[in-house]
């Protein structure tokens, strides 16, 4: 390990200082990345001082984490204010094989006039077989009749009829079934992966013009939910893959609706692997042509604008994001919506929206009775189909309470949460319990708080 001259550099002394904090917690730098959502290598290499381009929001979010005042915020300037970190940004959370992504991010799609023939997505990794589909709930939410689309047991047709599309359409609405009541982690994530490959597929073979574009919708809307089960499970590079794909697809299927999915979904990851900055790029991408998107859709992209800003605790364009995302859920009329928004009802808007006011009050002091406010509306209005939303608002609230209001309270809330997360495949679910064990850890003197946190402790691996 290399030993730091805190007096040689802003940037040594920066390092210094997060690593004797971080080591006072007792925690490696892949915990402490993945509570702050950074990468480890990223956490190494600013203990190490040789990270040139830190973004100062990671900086308020250290700062929040160890409640230090502000310290490193105000050391931001020194140490990486005189280098425009904010004008590249590093790709230690997102490492994608050279060429990949940057192949995808050059092509405007046929909607916007630009397209060239897409290129399919790698082989996914291995899974068990169809044994899975008899276990437990995931019978109950995969239908037996798609065993072999799941399991790659199924081979291509010579030819696409409306009958391979109806099954990429149903293996679509059961992998997202199975990804919101369970996680996207396990056997959902292998399951999801062998359908992707079946179905791209099917793009390499003949199709008769009229079922063309309900083939490359229905693959498009594969791609999203196989994408956001990769999410889940943290396989992010996997999951800007195919996001991307799904994005492609629409596009060669000329549908707005699923291209506007497609950018909000990567507008969500981005800004949750700290790039709020592609996460406004992403959203901004989905909102072209909003005149041909539903109310709902444009209300689901404003609120990922208004996570971007909130990650980078910019109070005024965070609210007046949280505004626009209001006014277009009010005008919204579900019976205008493609049958994949039905998710984005009055719970989902309340959590969405939550989690942009939730780095107001916890990254720059905003009134946290804002956020709170609405995680309790989304936690009172999921359904069991939603449990991994739910338990995810559920967490955020107690967390907001632990930090900003009363611990004792929170520990409640938190007792609930851990209720349904426990029963979770999501990696997602699991940093967020450990965020609200790190601010439960700063009421030692408070037997409710002590009590959650060893709980935490006890379901999810510090």
């Amino acid at each position: 390990m290399k030993k730091l001259n805190p007096e040689a550099s802003p940037q040594e002394w920066f390092g210094n200082e997060l690593r004797r904090m971080r080591k006072a917690e007792g925690l490696s730098a892949a915990a402490l990345g993945r509570l702050v959502q950074v990468s480890d290598d990223m956490i190494l290499a600013i203990e190490k001082g040789r990270y040139p381009s830190l973004r100062r929001d990671v900086a308020q979010r250290l700062d929040a984490f160890f409640d230090t005042g502000g310290l490193f915020d105000r050391a931001w300037p020194m140490a990486f204010g005189k280098r425009d970190a904010d004008k590249k940004r590093p790709d230690a959370d997102i490492r994608v094989p050279e060429g990949a992504e940057r192949d995808v991010q050059k092509r405007e799609g046929r909607i916007l006039d630009g397209g060239q023939p897409f290129n399919r997505t790698g082989s996914p990794e291995p899974v068990d077989r169809r044994s899975f589909l008899q276990a437990g709930s995931l019978a109950a939410l995969a239908p037996l009749s798609l065993a072999p689309v799941f399991t790659a047991e199924l081979p291509l047709p010579h030819s696409i009829s409306s009958k391979e599309i109806s099954q990429v359409l149903t293996a679509a609405t059961s992998i997202s079934n199975m990804d919101n009541a369970l996680g996207g982690g396990g056997m959902v994530r292998g399951m999801a992966a062998r359908a992707m490959e079946w179905s791209a597929g099917l793009l390499q073979l003949q199709c008769p013009e009229h079922l063309r574009a309900d083939l490359f919708a229905s693959v498009s809307r594969l791609g999203m939910v196989v994408g956001a089960s990769a999410f889940d499970a943290y396989h992010h590079d996997e999951a800007t893959r195919t996001f991307h794909f799904a994005a492609e697809c629409a596009e060669e299927a000329g549908n707005w609706h699923l291209r506007a999915k497609s950018y909000s979904f990567l507008a969500r990851q981005a800004v949750w692997v700290d790039a709020p900055d592609d996460g406004l790029t992403y959203a901004e991408k989905g909102l072209v042509r909003s005149d041909r998107l539903t109310a709902t859709e444009q209300a689901m992209l404003h609120s990922a604008r208004a996570r971007a800003f909130g990650k980078l605790g910019n109070v005024r364009e965070t609210m007046a994001a949280v505004g626009d995302a209001d006014s277009a859920f009010s005008r919204a009329c579900p019976s205008e919506d493609p049958p994949w928004m039905a998710y984005y009802d009055e719970a989902q808007h309340n959590g969405d929206t939550a989690h942009a006011l939730w780095d107001l009050a916890v990254l720059v002091g905003q009134d946290p009775g804002r956020a709170a406010r609405r995680f309790d509306a989304a936690v009172k209005g999921h359904t069991d189909s939603f449990k991994r939303s739910r338990a995810i608002s559920r967490t955020k609230l107690a967390a907001l309470v632990m930090a900003k209001g009363d611990p004792r309270q929170a520990a409640a809330i938190g007792h609930d949460a851990l209720d349904e997360v426990g029963k979770l495949t999501s990696r997602r679910a699991a940093d967020d319990l450990r965020q609200l064990g790190h601010f439960a850890a700063k009421h030692p003197g408070i037997r409710e708080a002590s009590d959650l946190r060893e709980r935490i402790a006890a379901t999810v691996a510090v």
